[in-house]
């Protein structure tokens, strides 16, 4: 089955600290598939979530409108909502009362032509911990360059 990514929350892993990851779908409309497909979306503000209902919604995500839409075109911040299994979000909703966690979008993808997405949950940084995970990824950098020079 191909994989193809369409959009990636590139500042999550910058901010949050990631705990856990899961697939989910989407329910979307005609036009906002054809607009997905073709990458005009963007998750960089998005999160997720879970109302009193147990129903889990994607927020803050924007959508651009169709080009070749009608006047039925969909609304490019509309809250989505998201597909999951009713005990994932009994146990998702557990945890983001108790633990003080975020449900994160991480990225958007085609996986065999339907749209899917993977989400996240996170716990906030702190200023130190950002600075001491760019120190890490920059050690890392340094390492593997060395290591290519010798060979």
């Amino acid at each position: 089955m191909t994989i193809k990514t369409v959009a990636k929350n590139r500042r999550a892993r910058h901010e949050y600290e990631i705990e856990n990851t899961m697939e989910v779908g989407i329910v979307l409309d005609g036009t906002e598939v054809k607009s997905i497909r073709a990458g005009n979306i963007n998750i960089a503000d998005s999160f997720c979530r879970v109302n009193d209902n147990l129903e889990v919604y994607l927020m803050n995500a924007h959508i651009s409108q169709y080009n070749f839409g009608n006047r039925h075109n969909h609304d490019p911040i509309r809250p989505r909502l998201l597909l999951l299994h009713r005990s994932e979000i009994k146990r998702l909703y557990g945890q983001l009362k108790e633990k003080g966690l975020t449900l994160i979008p991480l990225k958007v993808y085609l996986k065999g032509g339907i749209i899917k997405m993977e989400l996240a949950l996170g716990r906030g940084k702190k200023l130190h911990d950002k600075r001491l995970s760019i120190k890490k990824r920059e050690a890392q950098r340094e390492v593997e360059r060395v290591l290519k020079e010798r060979k």
